[in-house]
């Protein structure tokens, strides 16, 4: 097997004498020097085809406007593959301006090349000395040329493009290797060489990316056909598997936010139900106890009333007497305007209480709001003979949360204890203190002198409808807790060491 002409002339002078009967494959052999040869018998292989036109047509396609070629390598007499080409010159170049740098040294070839017009292109044949005594391969040569060049080198062969080629119509050795190599199996297994019609290669349009990106050439200029080499390859097609495997994660990840999101919003929506549906239960509760309350609620307006009504006979008396007395008449019309006061803020409070409202947290005092249910219950707790005191902490409580609901919350717990201490004769008393608790919290209590809870039903007096009351509906406490939780608090209930109950809850303080 012979590779190249200069293999193929010697196989073929020596062949008689060395390898007498014994038939030749070649490669790398151009068709002109196979016919100058004279068709040697029991010689087969394979012919290439690479012309310079098809150099000058990639030439073209990587430099639009194309006007001059630049001719770089050895001389042709000592070129192996492209020997043809000196003399393709004049039909392949025709009406272009052609730069003449073949069998020039090593040093003057890398100042030209420099210096270069825009529009032109170098097309490179192989340089194998640098005309001064050191040889080195033609790839090195090419290195050495494409770091000086200011314009893009076209190669023939594939091996060329690694050393700064742009590329162009290349052959590829180890193709066309294979194609000798399956002629030589064809022989070995019994064919006559000189029967087997040696195999034509065309060379073929290869590119060079890297260079493609220095020129600022698209893949779209290229020849029909084209194959671009040396592309570097994508994060994805470099890590092909683990990009997959981060892609699947993200789009599990992606799945389950999603899914996360909408079992969020479905969450929210059941809390605003259940915070709508717990309000309206708190409004019911509240009119019952305002039911149960009606009594004092009455009789503390009466009291009011009836003082405004016997202000005002006097006042009438006094009127139609001769010369009556104005000073003491201006001091009747301030008691009825006190009185007047003293009854408005009595529905003031019972309509603030009744008010059906949303769940709506601000700023506000724990301390004036406890006071405000004190006060909403006095004349309750008087007409049951039952003491009521308040302990409240100085100055204010500022927490955030929904005055009415923290309101019954204290109602609901104050006539519990009430309604707890109904059998005692006499001792019925009821407290109410605020204090702060480490600095973050605040704890409110309400406690009574009754007879506290039974030990076995401590744990349920918060379960919703768990009541020891003849008519009472079980609803109170539960809604009470409801509310404290709502209030991100915590609620329970324990018996005194000296007797009675007590109820503590507590609650975070504002920022």
């Amino acid at each position: 097997m012979a590779n190249g002409e200069g293999a193929l002339e010697h196989a073929l002078r020596w062949r008689e004498e060395l390898w007498p009967g014994v038939p030749v494959v070649f490669a790398m052999l151009d068709a002109t020097q196979l016919e100058k040869l004279g068709q040697p018998a029991d010689v087969t292989g394979v012919v290439t085809k690479n012309s310079l036109t098809g150099a000058i047509k990639a030439a073209r396609a990587v430099m639009p406007g194309l006007d001059t070629i630049v001719l770089v390598g050895d001389s042709w007499d000592r070129q192996a593959l492209f020997r043809h080409w000196g003399m393709e010159i004049p039909a392949a170049t025709a009406g272009l301006t052609v730069i003449d740098l073949v069998g020039q040294k090593m040093s003057e070839i890398r100042k030209r090349v420099a210096e270069l017009p825009e529009r032109s292109a170098i097309v490179y044949s192989g340089v194998f000395s640098d005309g001064e005594g050191t040889y080195y391969p033609a790839a090195t040569a090419m290195e050495m040329i494409a770091e000086a060049a200011n314009r893009p080198i076209i190669v023939g062969t594939e091996a060329l493009l690694a050393a700064g080629g742009i590329g162009g119509y290349g052959l590829i050795a180890a193709e066309i290797g294979a194609d000798a190599g399956r002629l030589a199996l064809r022989i070995l297994d019994g064919e006559q060489a000189g029967e087997i019609a040696p195999v034509v290669w065309e060379a073929r349009p290869l590119f060079n990316w890297k260079q493609m990106q220095r020129w600022n050439v698209s893949a779209s200029d290229l020849p029909e056909g084209s194959e671009i080499r040396l592309r570097e390859p994508t994060f994805f097609e470099r890590y092909r598997w683990q990009s997959m495997a981060i892609f699947a994660t993200l789009f599990l990840q992606a799945g389950l936010i999603a899914f996360l999101l909408h079992e969020r919003h479905l969450r929210r929506d059941a809390e605003a139900e259940a915070r709508k549906r717990m309000s309206e239960l708190a409004h019911v509760n509240r009119q019952t106890t305002a039911g149960e309350l009606s009594s004092s609620i009455a009789h503390e307006l009466n009291q009011p009333l009836g003082s405004i009504l016997a202000n005002a006979e006097t006042a009438e008396m006094m009127l139609k007497s001769e010369n009556p007395d104005l000073a003491e008449i201006g001091e009747i019309l301030a008691d009825i305007k006190r009185d007047d006061q003293r009854a408005g803020e009595v529905i003031r409070r019972l309509r603030s209480y009744l008010t059906r409202t949303p769940f709506e947290a601000k700023e506000i005092d724990l301390n004036l709001i406890i006071g405000e249910a004190f006060k909403f219950l006095s004349m309750q707790a008087s007409a049951r003979n039952i003491a009521l005191y308040l302990q409240t902490s100085p100055g204010e409580l500022r927490i955030r949360g929904d005055p009415v609901q923290l309101q019954q919350v204290i109602l609901n717990l104050v006539v519990n204890s009430m309604d707890a201490m109904a059998g005692l004769p006499y001792g019925r008393t009821v407290i109410g203190r605020t204090e702060l608790n480490g600095g973050s919290t605040v704890e409110i209590s309400i406690s009574d002198s009754g007879p506290g809870i039974p030990p076995d039903k401590l744990a349920h007096v918060f379960d919703p409808f768990f009541t020891t009351k003849h008519q009472g509906m079980g609803i109170g406490l539960s809604i009470a807790r409801t509310i404290i939780l709502a209030h991100k608090g915590r609620i329970w209930a324990e018996n005194q060491t000296g007797g009675g109950a007590a109820f503590r809850f507590i609650l975070p303080l504002g920022a």
